[in-house]
């Protein structure tokens, strides 16, 4: 069923819902009015944690790469010829000065030696006859019993006879010492390599360039360690060691350092021995040589390792996080808070690493700049910072670039 308001119903209606979509309208314009007036607040300067730099005893040093080299390096070779006849060690052992390496077949030496003998006793009988009929002769020479004629072929034949007994001397040391060549003992101590014959093989010895070889030795313990420095660097060594600082010239016998390849620091200690006398003329460099204990034969000739070697005498320097060095391009500075506390960039000539977290500078920075060395990262140049004072040396690494931990509430 149709129901139809009256038209004063519809009048009421109209005009409430228009007083209610102006009243709506109103408020709207209002807060789109109050929010065009506002701004926002400005955020407070950032936290850095900041330290003035370390001041500690250093030395400058460098770094070069060498390679180990045996002390003592010994083939082993036959002095005698003959049938290799026994091997008494095993391929890549140590072993001691003496200890017996291969046996010769001994049987034709002995039999040498032997015969040698034999010949020296006649003639060393021969020698008592002569010498007898000489000494007869020297008397009947006088009472004119023999003429001297006959005297001095008595005396010819007793030097003869002594001649042949030093000869057969000779011969009995000669065979003696062949005989003791059968038996090839190590020269010297270290480590021996592989067999290059095996036993039932024919061995040339001698002293000539066609004798086998059986073995190499090389000596461990010392072992040296070969590297090369620039021609810069060799005239300031030796001008630094001329004025009396510890540093690796011809003479100086400096301690260094050594780390190899798997190693993070500088953990075996040695002494450079020996530099060369001749800078070589292509490569522009000059050979230096550093001694080290092996007694665990960690080293083998022919590793390589890094040596660090003295460049300065020991001065006062300054040092900061390495965290807190940042990089513009090929230049290196930190960010340092004034009195203002607004951040100044300060280009910085830096030197080596200390202790993995420290590096020095050389240039750039005082000994009371406050330099920021955590939170770096949210500053630039000019911005004002709220700095928070730390010790450089409790910085740690890798924190340059994150902001400082918030307290825990």
């Amino acid at each position: 069923m149709h129901t139809t308001l009256p038209a004063a119903t519809h009048s009421v209606i109209g005009y409430r819902g228009r007083a209610i979509l102006a009243t709506a309208l109103a408020v709207l314009v209002a807060s789109c009015g109050d929010s065009s007036t506002q701004k926002p607040a400005a955020p407070p300067p950032p936290q850095v944690t900041v330290a003035p730099p370390v001041k500690r005893q250093v030395t400058d040093y460098d770094e070069y790469v060498g390679r180990f080299v045996a002390v003592n390096s010994v083939e082993v070779r036959a002095r005698v010829s003959g049938y290799l006849e026994s091997v008494h060690f095993k391929d890549g052992q140590l072993v001691k000065e003496g200890d017996l390496l291969f046996t010769i077949d001994r049987r034709p030496f002995e039999n040498a030696a032997a015969q040698a003998r034999a010949t020296l006793t006649a003639a060393q009988s021969n020698v008592a006859f002569t010498e007898a009929d000489y000494t007869r002769g020297q008397q009947l020479v006088k009472e004119k019993t023999i003429t001297d004629q006959t005297f001095e072929q008595r005396a010819q034949a007793f030097r003869n006879a002594r001649a042949a007994v030093a000869g057969a001397e000779a011969a009995l040391r000669t065979s003696e010492l062949d005989l003791n060549f059968t038996e090839l003992r190590a020269p010297v101590a270290g480590r021996i390599g592989d067999r290059r014959v095996t036993p039932g093989n024919l061995v040339t010895g001698g002293t000539g360039g066609t004798t086998t070889l059986l073995a190499t030795i090389v000596s461990t313990d010392p072992i040296y360690f070969e590297f090369t420095f620039d021609e810069a660097s060799y005239l300031r060594y030796e001008r630094n060691a001329g004025k009396g600082n510890d540093v690796a010239s011809r003479g100086a016998s400096v301690p260094v350092g050594l780390k190899l390849i798997d190693e993070k620091d500088f953990v075996h200690n040695g002494r450079i021995d020996f530099v060369d006398n001749v800078i070589e003329r292509t490569s522009g460099t000059i050979r230096g040589r550093a001694v080290f204990d092996n007694k665990d034969n960690v080293f083998t000739p022919g590793m390589f390792g890094r040596v660090r070697v003295p460049a300065s005498a020991p001065y006062e320097g300054l040092l900061i996080p390495d965290a807190a060095i940042g990089t513009e391009q090929v230049r290196k500075y930190v960010l340092v808070v004034g009195s203002d506390n607004k951040a100044t960039q300060k280009y910085v000539t830096l030197g080596q690493l200390v202790d993995r977290t420290l590096r020095v500078v050389k240039e750039g920075v005082g000994p009371d700049d406050k330099i920021i060395v955590n939170g770096i990262a949210r500053v630039r140049p000019g911005q004002a910072v709220t700095p928070q004072a730390q010790g450089a040396d409790g910085a740690k690494p890798g924190q340059g670039g994150q902001p400082a931990p918030a307290p825990q509430k």
